[in-house]
């Protein structure tokens, strides 16, 4: 795969972080010129990287309903959670990608979750609507990482494929780190689904045991 155009960053910025737990981080947030896709997509920077050390890395996707508003249909919004916290104590970099519902779109997510509604996984709702099952490029994320100097990283991620297409646009994957399992009664269709449709490295036996 060809290497990504470099990118440049437009602009940087503290923020104080609160969740609704009440756990607290300060991150410094990266904005960019020059990514391939023309999102608006932010890194990160929390903690601090140790000496020789390798930042740990979230490729997060935007999710509205489960950042934001907390659904359970999903495991995002603890996921967000929990990358903030280990990433503040490893040092690395959160990059938060502007990829609704797997790059279909927020609407598109929602006829989505109606379509699961009536039998379908979440794989085979997307293309029931004529969507692919996972719309995804992490181009503009790579080139991020390598604007940011961070070309060598350990992924905090569940999904092969962020792996995979990170190598290939140039950024070595030293380690993939699962994260955490987050099960509710809404969701563990859909975390079954990802193991068992795309290779996600969640353990099963701790949804259905």
């Amino acid at each position: 795969m060809p290497q990504p155009a470099s990118a440049t960053v437009r602009s940087r910025v503290r923020i104080p972080l609160t969740f609704p737990d009440g756990f607290h981080a300060e991150a410094e947030v990266f904005t960019f010129h020059g990514l391939a896709d023309g999102a608006e997509h932010l890194a990160l920077a929390l903690g601090t990287v140790p000496e020789g050390g390798t930042p740990l890395v979230r490729l997060h996707s935007e999710c509205l309903t489960g950042d934001v508003f907390g659904s359970d249909r999903c495991d995002c919004g603890p996921q967000l959670r929990e990358s903030v916290e280990r990433i503040g104590e490893a040092g690395g970099y959160l990059l938060y990608l502007r990829q609704e519902g797997r790059g279909i779109g927020l609407y598109n997510k929602l006829d989505a979750y109606a379509l699961q509604d009536s039998g379908l996984d979440t794989y085979d709702a997307n293309t029931a609507l004529g969507l692919p099952e996972d719309g995804r490029d992490y181009t503009a994320a790579a080139q991020m990482l390598t604007t940011l100097g961070a070309t060598g990283i350990d992924l905090l991620s569940n999904n092969p494929d962020k792996a995979a297409q990170l190598a290939d646009l140039g950024i070595t994957v030293r380690h993939r780190v699962p994260t955490g399992v987050h099960v509710s009664a809404s969701n563990v269709r859909y975390l079954t689904a990802k193991v068992e449709r795309t290779g996600h490295s969640i353990e099963l036996t701790r949804l259905v045991g």
